[in-house]
């Protein structure tokens, strides 16, 4: 096995010590002209890598940030890495993303590896309700932006978007199409976003003088199609089937959406059907998908923005002063054909 060229190395070749080879790469501007040439070219001809974790350790200064989100498998949260990576990037840091698979004890994995590499930041989606992951995390001092969930119980940063006016945007565009009697696919009632789409339901239903009973609750054990397609065969043995479904994502949506087409239902003549974050799949179903729209590439791109406000240091390396904050961003609904009946 070839061993690997190291800076004692460098310096041997080009005649210099140690101490100015780490010049040459760290400081250039300190070593003479004709010196910085001298190890350039040795570096060079030995093919001499620098190993950053290394010096990243020295400098307790690392140029890698955490994403932990609850689904890669969803491109929702494939967006909001686009956008965390994005402000990296222009900022001369990477992302290390990392996926939850919705558990909790996946999660405390992945931020002990976040804590044991030093991480700048972490950009996290929680997938433990309790807040117990969060806490351990926070005796490590590495700060931490959540996305996707406003920090209640902290003081941490956190970007979001109003998950009560989304819900209410979905029922009050299925209750002015006419329906009366609508099902929510919600997901696991532990996550705040569930809980807060179905109070903006609630709160649509309200408006228009109809009471809870008008909404018949669907929980599911995840936030994928699969549990789609479970609730849509539930929602096919019901004897009293509600005329229209709002589901707490897009990827649920899509699994109502192909139960129904298996069964031979109609939608949306016989079965309106909302999801909620408007990724690129559901403009290109089948039965192209109503949703509310998420800024999601807008908000990985604002965590990661402030998250890199928090970590900046003054000239001299103090940090620099920071006040944490709250960004709730506003969802937008976009109609298509599966809420829009023909008759």
């Amino acid at each position: 096995m070839t061993q690997s060229v190291g800076i004692k190395d460098v310096a041997r070749v080009a005649g210099v010590s140690v101490g100015t080879v780490s010049n040459v790469i760290n400081r250039p501007d300190t070593v003479a002209s004709e010196t910085r040439a001298r190890v350039l070219s040795a570096i060079d001809r030995l093919g001499y890598v620098r190993s950053e974790s290394a010096r990243q350790l020295r400098a307790g200064r690392s140029r890698i940030m955490g994403l932990l989100v609850l689904d890669m498998g969803n491109p929702f949260f494939v967006d909001v890495a686009r956008g965390a990576e994005r402000a990296a990037r222009e900022a001369g840091l990477g992302v290390m993303v990392c996926n939850s698979a919705q558990s909790p004890g996946e999660e405390a994995e992945y931020l002990s590896l976040f804590a044991e590499q030093r991480v700048r930041g972490v950009l996290l989606t929680p997938a433990d309700a309790t807040g117990r992951n969060i806490d351990a995390f926070r005796r490590h001092n590495i700060p931490f932006v959540l996305v996707d969930r406003v920090a209640e119980g902290t003081t941490e940063c956190s970007v979001s978007v109003d998950d009560v006016a989304g819900g209410a945007l979905a029922v009050r565009h299925l209750i002015d199409a006419g329906h009366r009697s609508i099902a929510y696919v919600s997901g696991p009632p532990g996550f705040n976003q569930v809980r807060d789409r179905r109070t903006g339901a609630l709160n649509a239903l309200a408006e228009a003088g109809l009471g809870p009973e008008h909404l018949r609750e669907l929980p599911t054990e995840r936030l994928d199609v699969a549990a789609g397609r479970d609730a849509g065969a539930r929602l096919l043995g019901l004897a009293d089937r509600p005329t229209a479904v709002f589901c707490a994502n897009d990827l649920l949506a899509l699994g109502v959406l192909q139960a129904m087409y298996a069964a031979g239902i109609n939608v949306p003549d016989d079965l309106a059907i909302v999801g909620y974050d408007d990724i690129e799949f559901a403009a290109a179903a089948a039965v192209p998908l109503t949703s509310v729209r998420q800024p999601a590439v807008t908000m990985g791109a604002l965590a990661a923005e402030m998250l890199l406000e928090e970590t900046e240091e003054e000239p001299d390396g103090r940090k620099r002063a920071h006040e944490h904050r709250r960004v709730v961003l506003q969802p937008e609904l976009v109609v298509r054909r599966s809420s829009l009946s023909a008759r």
